[in-house]
């Protein structure tokens, strides 16, 4: 969650692996859109020598859709190249490292960033160098400062940035996947009444573990289609927005003389929408295929938004929690609430003021509506807290989707298409009982967004929150 490792394949293969999609209207600058794209999950900031990066023969694309038809209308793809400095050495770097250009950093990372747009290509910018990664105080001083020298704006009017970052998604792994336990509820789970007599503290299993981010800040001119106005109840309005990574096709493994090397055409190995979509709606026997799959194919997977699994095992983990919701599962009815919020956004009249709808096409890409001004006041629980502008409209880094998600699958959405169905009252409540204040490395309140990466120095080992 929302997508680590959650696919057989893509398992085996962290640096194709996309967590984390986040895109949302900037605060600061609201004439633009910030999305946000983490690869390389799960990072034990210690992990040297061989430090973390992107890989050389990955392709990684941050696509959105503004017409609606689950295809790429614009592209920003990053394709990445690293250089050892020091070819004798076997250290990450040989001193302080205090400028991208320091002769001490052995391992630098460059890319170049290409704007894909109705089938043109244009090269943005070449070998922009990433941070390295944050070693610690003796390696990695003034950590903030190598940032702010590898965030660039450029002349097309993008910023941009690519490198590590602390993992902001926050989730109870070690809960969720022990039988779908939450620890506010372990004492109503039907195999805990027995072992837990109270409620339980949740545990933030990805904090103090880094990502590898790809953040790019775009004029909302450059990603919405031409149309005369964009109020929040018209179509040009909203853009579909997913991430991709590519590997190609053929890889030939090297001798002692030659080394690996990789040709053929790129094929997609891994992809993310809406969170969770891959992790918790698509069986395991399908994962595989749906990260192979574009957008557009995803009708194929309809039929498991609209009866989800999850929904089925809630009632039967939390026996007498769930009984509307059960009688709701019961009646094959199917969830046109969740087809809404996952496949073709919510349509106007169903939420007060409210639309993200990018019309029928059946596609899992995060909708944000960016005629939909940024709060003043977040609220984490984003539209079903009664804030327009956070999750399922686009993502913000600490909007608590783990909650939201539960409670969507839980009854509390279904109102919104049968005014006659009363959600359950644990409905709104169920919870892993996490938030973004179990996130030890605060959020920026600007570009890069994501918290400053743990070191490795003061995080020999990933601790609970």
């Amino acid at each position: 969650m929302s997508s680590h490792r959650e696919a057989p394949e893509i398992a085996k293969d962290p640096v194709a692996d996309s967590s984390d999609l986040y895109a949302f209207v900037t605060p600061s600058q609201p004439d633009t859109v910030t999305l946000i794209a983490n690869y390389v999950p799960l990072q034990l900031p210690s992990g040297g020598p061989n430090f973390f990066e992107f890989g050389d023969d990955v392709r990684y694309e941050i696509h959105i859709d503004n017409d609606g038809d689950g295809n790429p209308d614009v592209t920003y793809r990053f394709e990445f190249t690293t250089e050892i400095t020091n070819q004798n050495s076997f250290l990450y770097n040989t001193g302080p490292i205090e400028s991208l250009e320091s002769k001490n950093w052995n391992r630098r990372q460059f890319y170049r960033l290409t704007r894909i747009a109705d089938g043109r290509a244009r090269v943005l910018a070449h070998k922009l160098p990433c941070p390295p990664c944050n070693v610690g105080p003796l390696s990695t001083p003034k950590y903030q400062n190598l940032v702010r020298q590898a965030t660039f704006k450029l002349s097309t009017g993008e910023k941009v940035f690519a490198g590590q970052r602390a993992d902001g998604f926050f989730v109870d792994l070690g809960a969720v996947f022990d039988l779908g336990t939450l620890r506010p509820f372990q004492q109503l789970h039907v195999a805990g009444k027995k072992l837990f007599q109270t409620e339980g503290e949740p545990v933030n299993a990805l904090d103090r573990l880094n990502v590898h981010s790809l953040a790019v800040q775009v004029p909302l001119s450059q990603v919405r289609r031409k149309a005369a106005r964009y109020g929040v109840a018209d179509r040009a309005s909203t853009i579909g927005v997913w991430t991709s990574a590519s590997r190609q096709q053929v890889r030939v493994l090297g001798d002692r003389v030659s080394a690996d090397t990789a040709a053929g055409p790129f094929t997609q190995v891994s992809r993310l929408g809406n969170p969770l979509f891959n992790e918790v709606i698509v069986p395991m026997s399908k994962k595989d295929v749906w990260n192979t799959l574009p957008p557009s194919e995803d009708k194929r997977f309809a039929g498991f938004v609209e009866r989800p699994e999850l929904a089925a095992l809630l009632p039967a983990l939390y026996p007498g929690v769930f009984g509307n919701l059960d009688a709701l599962n019961k009646s094959k009815k199917p969830r046109a609430d969740l087809v809404a919020i996952l496949l073709t956004g919510v349509p106007a009249g169903l939420v007060d003021g409210f639309a993200n709808t990018t019309g029928d096409v059946q596609a899992d890409m995060l909708r944000l509506n960016t005629a939909i001004r940024p709060s003043r006041t977040p609220d984490r629980f984003g539209v079903l807290g009664g804030d327009l502008a956070g999750y399922p409209n686009g993502r913000r880094v600490a909007d608590d989707v783990v909650t939201i998600a539960l409670r969507a699958i839980a009854g509390l959405t279904v109102p919104l298409v049968d005014k006659t169905f009363r959600p359950d009252a644990a409905a709104a409540a169920v919870t892993p009982g996490l938030s973004a204040a179990d996130v030890t490395a605060p959020f920026l309140a600007d570009f890069p967004f994501l918290g400053t990466p743990y070191d490795g120095f003061g995080n020999p080992q990933a601790k609970k929150s």
